[in-house]
């Protein structure tokens, strides 16, 4: 017996169902960070910047810069001999040079605070911060905060964790 044009629409959009119910049922999202420059490169960023998560959540990051190549970076002592500044049970990461148009994904999963950097950037800025989790979750590490390792012109960029939470993500300003 041939199956029906609608037997097979049905079928197939249980199937997809099913492949994706895993991915539905852990309310797992994909945050979407831009990685941007102006035309002449005179500025550069993330955008957003700043981003609340839960532990799990897919960050993808994609180079939408026409001119240069970007990284996102750990702050972290086996990257470059940097000063930690993400969770002490998190993995760090370094994505290498991202070509424009190429993507980074990353899953963030112990509760804390990341905060990265883009290697050819970082004086220029380029530096973000993802809150996983919340400060009641158990395991929180919130080091980065006060953990110092770049100049105090960098620092004063990262956001508050307090505003990061209160909003959900910060965006570069006047980047739209």
């Amino acid at each position: 017996m041939t199956p029906t044009r609608r037997e097979l629409l049905i079928g197939a959009g249980g199937l997809l169902l099913a492949v994706n119910m895993p991915v539905l049922a852990s309310g797992q999202s994909t945050v979407l960070i831009e990685m941007w420059g102006t035309a002449r490169g005179e500025r550069v960023g993330f955008d957003p910047f700043a981003v609340a998560v839960k532990p799990g959540a897919t960050l993808r990051f994609v180079n939408k810069d026409r001119g240069n190549v970007h990284t996102v970076t750990a702050y972290h002592p086996e990257l470059f001999e940097r000063v930690r500044r993400i969770p002490g049970n998190a993995e760090p990461f370094n994505s290498g040079y991202l070509l424009p148009g190429h993507t980074y994904e990353l899953i963030l999963t112990s509760p804390g605070v990341y905060d990265f950097y883009c290697i050819p950037h970082e004086q220029a800025g380029m530096v973000g911060r993802v809150v996983v989790g919340d400060p009641g979750d158990n395991g929180w590490d919130d080091s980065a905060v006060d953990s110092g390792g770049v100049a105090q012109s960098i620092d004063a960029v990262f956001p508050s964790v307090k505003d990061i939470l209160a909003s959900g993500s910060i965006r570069t300003p006047g980047v739209r």
